[in-house]
């Protein structure tokens, strides 16, 4: 299967951080359809910009996701407490979530990464007996104001 192209809405939303930013996003995002190709993207703008990929058409079961800031991205684990880190590269003290700072694209090929990125595939919620075609949804601040505004009609 071949990599996607990211989704122009997407890129339009990295526009506002630097050449540098972008450019780990994307290799972060990257990284990850490389190792999961049939995963959807269900893109927001929120604080950051946040990319979570899942197998599901829902993005609360995103097993990995981006979140993209001034000077470095986070590569984000959903159940990040319960993934093997031998490597100790998971940061965070929440109950599930965990997250690989990214602030160098070196940072992608530091021993432990990759590895982490398919043991939250393996234990990723996926659909039986459905062949979903991968998707990407993003949801902007402004299209989240004209959802609001038209169920107010």
């Amino acid at each position: 299967m071949r990599l996607r192209l990211p989704d122009p809405e997407y890129l339009k939303l990295l526009a506002p951080y630097g050449e540098a930013i972008q450019k780990l996003a994307l290799a972060t995002r990257k990284l990850i359809l490389e190792e999961a190709p049939e995963a959807s993207e269900f893109v927001y703008e929120v604080y950051t910009i946040a990319d979570h990929f899942t197998f599901t058409e829902r993005p609360g079961d995103a097993f990995v996701f981006t979140t993209t800031h001034a000077n470095w991205v986070n590569l984000g684990f959903s159940f990040g407490s319960l993934l093997p880190d031998p490597d100790g590269l998971l940061r965070g003290e929440g109950k599930l979530i965990r997250h690989v700072r990214i602030a160098q694209a070196r940072d992608l090929d530091a021993p432990g990464v990759r590895e982490l990125v398919r043991c939250a595939i393996a234990q990723a919620e996926r659909p039986e007996g459905k062949d979903a075609k991968p998707c990407t949804v993003v949801r902007t601040a402004q299209s989240a104001r004209k959802r609001a505004a038209a169920n107010r009609r």
